[in-house]
């Protein structure tokens, strides 16, 4: 036992580093020097998800249910693998239109309404408020473990007066912090770069203290975790550690339970603050993804031994689970770790307890008294900011009191981990609203409402409710029989079905949330700001500079003195100055304000008093209305021919820079094709003369000779019509290339497999490949490969490929592959051969008309030079592509493919 004078000077010391580390942070961001720019800090802030549930209840849970503790710590590292996707969606979003809060957010995407921002103000405050009393709880009973174990009977807080109970002292300090950390600035949008710095090393101080404590009982009561494991009495009942089917639930609650961490990483009130509001920097986002789950891994890793050494040396059942991690060092004398220990789970507690005190405290303000209090026109005319600065301290004072009031009613009855799954139910209500409203441009307000309100209604029916009948605050009769005895609405058994509670909340309020706002978005009708505020969501991207939608007329003094009633005159004056250097302007008195100047009052307001309530303010101002959705699609019409108009001025500008390139360019390659058409010529007069001489000296000889011998007559015969034949053959091609360019060829099209058609090419150019004696290897696939194709013009393509193949492969070690395949709608067929190969300057070149590669060591190859153009048309024809690839001195492959 340690005297409790010793824990509190401890702890109060240790508060005292944390406001230290806060003014520090505060003191280095007035002066421009940030210490929280990093993704180091950004993510040690976004464990504040690790509270009290993880260092004291998370023990509890795996003691009574092994690894039922896991899918709070699954749920956010699957989440975390989206936070690219979805989370710097929401950061772009927030930082564009300022918002404040979750409600605000919210708010904003449903056409800044009042209505929706109070309704999930409402949800947010009566969801948190168990989560609250859970931090405040955890306090409270770890300092009486510490001052009275092992008088363990003494620590319970019921019958306590409020004035000699740990947990209202607790929420008294914690409301004083709070407010100190949480205040210093009426714009909610700023950083509160001290809170920030002192959760951080919060995130710390938990992660070494709970790390320690698993050391020591691990290795140091006992000898390793395999010691801890092969130590259990069995004779004592022991939860399994692998099987889920004896958890409550089974494999449903473990389901139910992800997927309401995988919303609660996000959209619980506190996350959505540090996650959102305080970032620096969308790109932190992406180091968070993989270390915040490494955080996670690293600080559950002694859960199980822990909870196992604890049911192990506390089997008499007289110490409750949940405080295993402080009891077992203080069972061995170790008042010194046990001191650690505490501060560790000090501040997991704390830390939630302050930024979620501050959140609410901002939705609260902004969200539900500031909407009240302009309804009621009762506002002040002089400057507001220290009364809205009263009211979100007057906030976080009620908010802690009702945590520490449900902590007195109800907490007693729960378990830190049960009381943490009421909350995370609650924020998963949030969840439809903003990730459809991010990705679906129909969702609107009064499908919105409509899904929020049902789906907080199902949960407080389904599990708040119970929650108070368990308490004895209620009648048993309600959970037995339902409601005047109507068993179908039993509130854990709705409508009959059986599931644990925790499933059977999610899956209710889950449908009617999700389905309200689906289905009452589909049949209603949209206003034109919830129009817009949807597209800018949807496409923030596209928008992130936001919109100007506003039309009527406003003197500039009035926007800075509405400016200066709620935010103050220097912070005022400031903005303004700073907004005129931005725009190279100077605002004088009487200047009539434009769009641009009432939509940056607008979101200068909403860092003060939230987006819904800046909306009423600067309207009432301005003395406009908000365009119409026609009017601003006429804007971004203008502005579109304007911008059009300008892209072609610089296109044209770009184009008289360019045109003397373009002229030279062109006139080289007119050179080329010159050169490449004399060399045609000069080809076309080689080839055609070469058979016409031998025509006719064999003509003449035969001519000359009638007496001369029947087998001479043949051999020449022979001779005079092979070479008329290669006659024939050259002006067919010539032919052949203008019938194709010019449209006339006819084609023969008919549904036939491609391997035969390849076959009977391979038989046509056989006998080049005896002649040379090159090796040819052909594989198709076993099934038919069907194609709609002109045959011979196909062969005749396959022909010139494969003969260009012989052609270029050396005899005797020459090597042709004929590979024929179907990825998805095409057929591609490779002809690939061991030649030379083709230069990646030339290979593009090659199917031009007239081009010959004179790469060959015995000179110029064979050839018009107009094949391989040929091939390229008729493929063309057919809808298909060919391509060569190849690497000089290693072969060619000539790729065609045609539609399946």
């Amino acid at each position: 036992m340690l005297q409790e004078w010793v824990i509190l000077l401890v702890s109060l010391c240790y508060l005292g580093i944390l406001f230290g580390i806060a003014y520090y942070a505060d003191k280095r961001a007035d002066a421009g020097r940030s210490i929280i720019s990093n993704p180091y800090i950004y993510t040690l802030s976004i464990a504040i998800y690790c509270t009290a549930w993880t260092f004291y209840g998370s023990v509890g849970r795996a003691a009574s249910n092994g690894v039922g503790f896991l899918p709070i710590y699954i749920g956010p590292t699957i989440m975390a693998a989206t936070w690219w996707l979805v989370l710097r969606k929401i950061i772009r979003i927030a930082k564009t239109y300022r918002i404040t809060s979750i409600a605000d957010f919210i708010a904003s995407r449903y056409g800044k309404s009042a209505a929706v921002s109070g309704l999930v103000t409402i949800i947010a405050v009566v969801g948190i408020i168990p989560y609250i009393s859970l931090q405040l709880k955890a306090i409270s009973i770890s300092f009486n473990v510490m001052n009275y174990y092992p008088e363990m009977e003494l620590i319970s807080s019921q019958g306590t007066s409020i004035w000699n109970d740990t947990a209202f002292a607790v929420t008294m300090i914690m409301a004083a912090f709070s407010i100190l950390f949480g205040t210093r600035n009426i714009d909610a949008t700023e950083r509160h770069e001290g809170m920030i710095a002192a959760i951080a090393f919060e995130s710390i101080i938990k992660l070494l203290s709970f790390t320690a404590a698993g050391i020591f009982i691990t290795f140091f009561m006992f000898d390793g975790p395999t010691h801890v494991f092969s130590s259990i009495d069995l004779n004592q009942p022991q939860p399994s550690l692998t099987e889920l089917e004896i958890m409550p639930g089974g494999y449903t609650n473990w389901f139910s339970l992800t997927f309401l961490a995988m919303m609660a990483i996000l959209f619980l009130p506190r996350q959505f603050q540090v996650l959102v509001v305080e970032n620096v920097n969308e790109n932190h986002v992406r180091k968070a993804a993989w270390l915040f789950p490494l955080y996670l891994l690293v600080i559950n890793i002694f859960v199980l031994p822990i909870a196992m050494a604890g049911n192990q040396i506390f089997s008499g059942g007289n110490i409750d689970p949940d405080i295993f991690v402080l009891a077992l060092p203080l069972a061995k004398g170790m008042k010194t770790l046990a001191l650690f220990i505490y501060i560790g789970g000090l501040s997991a507690s704390t830390g939630m307890v302050i930024v979620a005190a501050i959140t609410l405290s901002t939705m609260v303000c902004n969200d539900l008294i500031m909407p009240i209090l302009l309804r009621l026109e009762v506002l002040p005319k002089e400057d507001m900011s220290g009364t809205l600065l009263t009211i979100r301290r007057f906030s976080i004072l009620i908010v802690l009191l009702l945590g520490y009031f449900y902590f007195r009613l109800v907490g007693e009855s729960y378990t830190l981990a049960s009381t943490g799954i009421l909350s995370f139910a609650a924020a998963a209500q949030f969840a439809p609203a903003i990730l459809l409203g991010i990705y679906w441009k129909g969702a609107n307000r009064n499908g919105a409402i409509s899904g929020l309100i049902a789906g907080f209604m199902v949960w407080a029916y389904t599990l708040l409710l119970p929650s108070l009948i368990k308490s004895s605050w209620l009648p048993m009769e309600y959970l037995t029989h339902g409601p005047f005895g109507i068993t179908l609405l039993r509130p854990c058994q709705l409508f009959g079905i059986q599931l644990d509670p925790v499933s059977h909340s999610v899956f209710w309020s889950m449908l009617a949330n999700c389905g309200m706002i689906a289905v009452v978005s589909m049949f209603s009708k949209q206003k034109s700001i919830e129009h817009i505020q949807a597209s800018l969501f949807v496409n923030i991207y596209q928008h992130s500079d936001g919109a100007r939608l506003w039309r009527g007329k406003a003197m500039a003094i009035d926007l800075k003195k509405l400016a200066a009633r709620f935010i103050g005159l220097r912070h005022t004056r400031e903005a303004f100055i700073s907004y005129e250097h931005r725009h190279g302007i100077q605002l004088a008195s009487h200047s009539q304000a434009d769009a641009n100047l009432v939509e940056f009052t607008e979101r200068l307001l909403a860092g003060a008093i939230g987006s819904a309530s800046a909306r009423v303010m600067v309207s009432s101002v301005a003395g406009g209305t908000e365009i119409s959705q026609e009017g601003v699609m006429r804007i971004l019409d203008e502005t579109t021919q304007v911008i059009e108009y300008s892209h072609q001025l610089e296109q044209k500008s770009q184009e008289l820079e360019a045109a003397s390139q373009k002229l030279q360019e062109a006139n080289t390659r007119l050179k080329e094709l010159d050169k490449m058409k004399d060399e045609f010529v000069s080809t076309i007069s080689h080839e055609l003369r070469t058979p016409l001489t031998s025509v006719r000296a064999f003509s003449e000889i035969l001519h000359d000779n009638p007496q001369m011998k029947d087998d001479e007559r043949k051999k020449f015969l022979s001779v005079i019509v092979k070479e008329t034949e290669r006659l024939t053959r050259l002006v067919n091609r010539i032919l052949d290339l203008a019938k194709v360019e010019s449209g006339r060829a006819d084609w023969k099209m008919e549904d036939l497999d491609i391997a035969q058609v390849i076959q009977n090419a391979i038989d046509a150019t056989s006998q080049l490949f005896r002649e040379r004696q090159i090796k040819l290897n052909y594989e198709v696939a076993e099934k038919p490969l069907n194609v709609f194709i002109d045959q011979d013009r196909i062969i005749q393509v396959l022909i010139n490929l494969l003969s260009n193949a012989v052609k270029f492969s050396q005899p005797e070690t020459g090597k042709v592959e004929i590979k024929v395949e179907q990825l998805g709608n095409e057929v591609i067929i490779r002809i690939k051969d061991n030649g030379p190969g083709i230069k990646p300057g030339e290979q593009n070149r090659i199917f031009d008309k007239f081009m010959q590669i004179n790469d060959l060591e015995d000179g110029k190859p064979e050839g018009t030079g107009l094949g391989l153009s040929i091939c390229r048309r008729i493929i063309e024809y057919h809808n298909g592509r060919i391509w060569v690839e190849s690497i000089a001195g290693t072969g060619a492959t000539f790729i065609f493919t045609l539609p399946a």
